[in-house]
């Protein structure tokens, strides 16, 4: 399998460790994007974007990266309480007037989108529905009791993320998740990147393929990935349907390019993050919030409305292993985004060579 691109003077051990990836079959399709200083130092593409091996991947091929999707949904959100529609700290039932039941009268927005709000899984009712059905899983949110007390614990709102983001906005500002992005989001930050693929661009998706049948059942965090079924089938994230759909924890799709450049950018003062939400929501969106043990990674760590955060870097991995992050410490963005769903090893790899860990350890 062919590596293609380029990397500039003094990445070139980048490059031979994701050569080396590709040859002995640690990946069969990937996108490596580094930038510093302005610039993309590294840009490799290697293997195949489809299962039967015919379409090389390239520097446009876009690939679902699983939870890297969860800072883009949470950036829909804070569109919204830029424009006045709500408020961190409001109750989200002062909005949607269905879900403020069972113990969930004073979760709010911030709750929600620093995986507080005690709803890391859907719950049991939700099993039989169709992934697809972002109302029937909606309702399920809305009707459910929290497994605790909302801003009393956390854990990753693995799958529930983008619904309930997706519920206050249609509450709050009349919108959904998927037009706030796509309308607004994308356009103003100059993402190559959807929840909801459009027509013309899904050729360029990349399929994706479990590194061996087992794996999803082996996962730490296979329980809160149980419900709905089949949300880690390849023949659904493969389908059309799941790409044109919005399911937004997790169904972004993007190229490695696009992410790495949306973080190299991402903590500037008078870059495009900032002047889309504001000075007051930009500190917002990237300082820490909560520090704890995370009932989901089983380990102590700290977030922001969206990213894991500690002192050499704000970051996000997906199931699967893809990973992107912005090293505070050496002042890079890097991201790595893959079809062959297996551990994060290919991803702490290329951060070595990098001079990052991708150890999530607390802010100090």
């Amino acid at each position: 399998m062919a590596v293609e691109g380029h990397v500039a003077d003094g990445f070139d051990a980048v490059r031979e460790v994701f050569r080396e990836l590709v040859d002995n079959g640690a990946e069969t399709g990937a996108g490596l994007s580094v930038w510093r200083g302005g610039s993309e130092v590294v840009r490799l593409s290697g293997g195949w974007a489809d299962s039967e091996r015919r379409r090389p991947w390239t520097r446009d091929t876009l690939v679902q990266p699983y939870s890297v999707s969860k800072p883009f949904a949470s950036l829909a959100a804070l569109v919204a309480v830029r424009d006045g529609a709500l408020d961190l700290d409001d109750p989200v039932s002062d909005h949607w007037r269905g879900y403020g039941r069972r113990g969930k009268e004073r979760t709010t927005l911030r709750h929600v989108l620093t995986h507080q709000a005690g709803q890391p899984r859907f719950p049991a009712a939700a099993a039989a529905l169709d992934p697809l059905d972002g109302a029937g899983l909606r309702d399920s949110l809305a009707a459910a009791a929290p497994e605790y007390a909302p801003g009393t614990s956390l854990g990753e709102h693995a799958l529930t993320y983008g619904h309930l983001i997706d519920g206050i906005l249609r509450a709050s500002a009349g919108t959904s998740l998927g037009e706030v992005f796509n309308d607004v989001v994308r356009p103003a930050l100059g993402l190559d990147a959807w929840f909801g693929v459009p027509d013309h661009a899904l050729h360029r998706v990349a399929d994706l393929e479990h590194a061996d049948p087992g794996w999803a059942r082996r996962l730490p965090s296979a329980p809160w990935l149980a419900t709905p079924s089949g949300v880690l089938d390849a023949g659904l994230s493969n389908s059309s349907a799941w790409r044109q759909g919005v399911f937004g924890g997790v169904n972004l799709h993007a190229s490695a390019s696009t992410v790495a450049a949306f973080l190299a950018e991402l903590t500037s003062e008078d870059g495009p993050v900032r002047a889309l939400l504001g000075p007051r929501l930009h500190e917002e969106y990237l300082a820490p919030q909560v520090t704890g043990h995370d009932e989901v990674f089983g380990t102590r760590l700290t977030w922001t409305l969206g990213f894991l955060r500690d002192d050499a870097k704000i970051a996000k991995g997906g199931v699967g292993g893809s990973a992107a992050w912005w090293s505070i410490a050496n002042g890079h963005a890097c991201a790595y985004l893959t079809r062959r769903l297996d551990d994060h090893s290919r991803a702490a790899a290329i951060a070595a060579a990098l001079g990052d860990d991708l150890t999530v350890a607390p802010v100090s």
